[in-house]
């Protein structure tokens, strides 16, 4: 039985070589890659040695093959990915410019990575967390709805929730997303935000006045892990504020760094770890992740995050 579970899209990227192209002029691209937050995030736990399963779609094409073979081959339950030999697997198109931002080109709402059925009772006994991905509630409504019952169907077996918001500006076109968003962190045991999120979901624009406000407001919430980019991040619990840096590493690629350090902070945990050594791996797999072209490229292994926090060479 799986110890970890998500549920959400599963889809291919396409990536402009270089930054500063535009998706609107003909460009090189490289790729496909095998990408979607959620199925980075559990390849993530599934490389960090832990029991991992997804719920999902691909079509019964190449860029499907491509990701199951990915995902099977770093041990990620995929018996609940449906293939589909009637529509694509989805994808994204992606281009970088020189100031850090990306701009996306979503083909996602009516592929197979919004159509998976919700599993069975019997696959949800056992787990330890269910992951939700804000960006999987925004692709598809009808998706997401399903994504929040079967949230909470594991939630009523004994599961944590763990919830990053994961906004994405180009999937949020109905505002009904955001009570889905909502409702999943209702149950959220461990929040993984953004600052921007962090503030817009608190409806405080001081950090620390968010986190008091959370925690006041949501009884079950124990955690709240504060990405901050290049700053590290903060671990908020009820009791203790841990801040932490990010290690030392050449920047080739941040797609997917974020959804790596969820994968790996639950591990963490689930490993019996300090918040500050959970922190210490998550920061470790998101800088592996960083260090490679493509968002899931990153060598990510026990042996690897190990050696990053032995050698502690940080910015």
């Amino acid at each position: 039985m799986a110890e970890i579970m998500t549920m959400g899209e599963i889809i291919v990227e396409i990536m402009r070589d270089g930054v500063d192209k535009p998706l609107d002029k003909a460009e090189t691209f490289k790729g496909p890659y095998p990408s979607g937050a959620p199925a980075i995030f559990i390849d993530t736990v599934a490389r960090l040695g832990h029991k991992a399963a997804i719920v999902g779609g691909v079509g019964d094409d190449d860029f499907g093959k491509c990701l199951l073979d990915r995902l099977e081959g770093d041990g990620v339950d995929c018996s609940n990915i449906i293939k589909n030999d009637r529509i694509s697997t989805g994808c994204a198109f992606v281009t970088y410019f020189a100031n850090g931002d990306r701009k996306f080109i979503f083909h996602i709402g009516n592929t197979p990575a919004v159509l998976a059925p919700a599993p069975a009772d019997e696959k949800l006994e056992g787990l330890k967390y269910f992951h939700v991905m804000g960006c999987s509630l925004m692709a598809n409504l009808e998706f997401g709805r399903k994504i929040v019952d079967t949230m909470t169907r594991a939630f009523d077996k004994g599961a944590k929730v763990s919830f990053d918001p994961n906004i994405r500006p180009e999937l949020l076109k109905d505002p009904e997303a955001l009570d889905l968003v909502a409702a999943v962190l209702d149950k959220t045991s461990v929040f993984m935000p953004g600052k921007s999120e962090l503030r817009m979901l608190s409806g405080c624009e001081d950090i620390e006045e968010a986190v008091k406000a959370l925690f006041e407001t949501k009884p079950l919430l124990e955690l709240i892990v504060l990405k901050n980019g290049k700053k590290g991040c903060i671990i908020y619990s009820r009791t203790e504020r841990i801040v932490f840096g990010v290690y030392a590493i050449e920047p080739v690629d941040a797609t997917g760094a974020g959804d790596s350090f969820d994968g790996a902070f639950l591990c963490g945990l689930l490993d019996g770890k300090s918040l500050l050594d959970a922190a210490k791996w998550a920061t470790a797999a998101a800088s592996l992740n960083t260090g490679a072209f493509g968002p899931m490229e990153g060598k990510i292994s026990i042996e690897n995050v190990t050696k990053m926090i032995e050698d502690n060479i940080m910015e």
